[in-house]
């Protein structure tokens, strides 16, 4: 909710108008100006901040009534990540459909080849262990899962603070199944998942040194 509220504010702020603007088509300074009924200067001060925070682009020149060249802006990829996408919902009703269609094996044994296929491409080769165990840290935080390398009795401890798939876990558990397939292929060793399934799921996973 926290979080939903948090890119409410933005999109309802006028830089998040103008991100809406640019996002449905390039725009001049003057364009925006005149859709939001504000001056150029307040406008090209917004579109500086955007630019800064990555999320406005230029993206080429238009000619004007006045004869003279002006800058056209547009969204970046990173823009589009304030704007709700509904990958949990539409993964929460497969996985839902996957176990009304076959029993816990069989939909573990799927989530498990998502998790290797997802893995492969990223997988680390010719590093010793513990550089396969870091970079397999190094991935779960580029997804969201803000992980660190620690050492328990000679074996090595790869903890997130966070979960990637946290909307699946609370309702599907056997998620974990995925991110543990996931995490063996990129450190090229089978590993086994600890993670906390609480009110804010959290990964974990042991990876034997031997």
């Amino acid at each position: 909710m926290g979080n939903a509220n948090w890119r409410e504010r933005i999109l309802e702020s006028t830089r998040g108008r103008v991100v809406a603007l640019l996002r449905r088509s390039e725009r001049t300074v003057s364009d925006i100006a005149s859709e939001l009924g504000l001056t150029d200067n307040a406008i090209r001060l917004h579109l500086a901040a955007l630019e800064r925070d990555g999320l406005v682009e230029q993206s080429g020149t238009r000619r004007e009534w006045t004869g003279k060249p002006a800058v056209l802006y547009r969204t970046t990829t990173d823009a589009e990540g304030l704007f709700p996408k509904p990958y949990g919902v539409v993964l929460s009703a497969l996985l839902s459909e996957l176990e009304r269609m076959h029993d816990r094996q069989e939909v573990e044994r799927l989530l498990r080849q998502a998790g290797a296929r997802l893995g492969a491409p990223a997988a680390a080769e010719g590093a010793d262990l513990a550089a396969r165990v870091r970079h397999a840290a190094d991935v779960l935080t580029v997804l969201g899962g803000l992980a660190e390398v620690t050492q328990e009795d000679g074996n090595f401890l790869i903890q997130g603070y966070s979960c990637p798939l946290a909307d699946l876990v609370v309702e599907h558990p056997q998620t974990c199944q995925l991110a543990e397939a996931l995490v063996s292929e990129l450190v090229g060793r089978n590993v086994s998942e600890c993670c906390e399934r609480g009110d804010r799921p959290r990964c974990a996973f042991r990876v034997p040194a031997a």
